[in-house]
């Protein structure tokens, strides 16, 4: 069987809401503390459909097994051409290809849309997800220490960046 990844549909919400609320309540992969409903997430996934930005999932047969999408990396105008992703793995699934097969996607939907820039902020102690990453032409382009907290720790958010322009 293999992985394909497809834009999101209304009904890969449970599986998406569900890896969500994994991450938010085991990893510092998201500094969210609280589990969020349905209607979040399909609040989240129809604003970005709304706005041009891709949401995507892979599947294998009938499983969701993560998902990714980008959104503005700030606000105003003249970060327009910048954007700022997320990515999350079902737990079953991970070390298994999946994010280095959605990443790549997330990328290329990036450069279609005239994107120049795209940012990731990590937990700077998510050593999978920094690999990831730099395998994929990413850089670290600072640390911001202990801006974050979660688990009665402070965390140091890594932002790394890659540009999309040849």
């Amino acid at each position: 069987m293999s992985m394909e990844i497809r834009e999101a549909e209304d009904g890969d919400l449970p599986a998406i809401l569900a890896i969500h609320n994994h991450v938010i309540a085991t990893s510092t992969a998201n500094f969210s503390y609280h589990a969020v409903d349905l209607e979040d997430r399909r609040a989240f996934l129809h604003d970005r459909r709304a706005r041009g930005f891709p949401f995507l999932v892979a599947v294998e047969a009938d499983a969701l097994l993560g998902y990714a999408s980008f959104g503005p990396f700030r606000p105003h105008d003249g970060f327009a051409r910048t954007v700022e992703h997320s990515i999350y793995v079902a737990p079953a699934h991970h070390r298994r290809g999946v994010a280095a097969l959605l990443m790549p996607a997330l990328i290329a939907r990036a450069r279609d849309l005239g994107k120049h820039v795209m940012v990731g902020g990590l937990d700077a102690a998510n050593a999978a997800s920094i690999a990831l990453h730099e395998r994929l032409g990413f850089v670290r382009v600072g640390v911001m220490p202990q801006v974050g907290f979660k688990f009665d720790r402070y965390l140091d958010l890594l932002f790394m960046q890659k540009i999309l322009a040849d």
